[in-house]
């Protein structure tokens, strides 16, 4: 599995395998993309983990209408391609955020 942190009031766009962009007719199903129920604050922002599985190379992230609405300053037009972390990855991340 690989790992990815992001904002609350994002949501995952288009996704990427070895091939390219995920084909959910050659794959016959959507890509397995979960949200965890951990998430970590950074800069005053709400990070949630997700986690992907091994075929997926990287996800492109956009904020979601409500965001884009609630925070246009930040939000217009913007869209990341969000590298993926291991778990070991996920867990350094997670124990450095843990309140001291």
């Amino acid at each position: 599995m690989k790992y990815f942190f992001l904002s609350e009031g994002w949501e995952v766009g288009r996704v990427w395998e070895l091939g390219g962009l995920w084909n959910e007719i050659a794959w016959r199903r959507k890509p397995q993309i979960e949200q965890m129920t951990v998430c970590i604050w950074e800069n005053n922002e709400k990070l949630w983990l997700y986690r992907v599985e091994d075929a997926v190379l990287m996800v492109e992230v956009k904020p979601t209408p409500v965001a884009v609405t609630v925070t246009p300053e930040n939000a217009i037009g913007q869209v990341v391609l969000k590298r993926l972390i291991s778990g070991d990855q996920a867990i350094d991340i997670l124990c450095a955020n843990l309140p001291k």
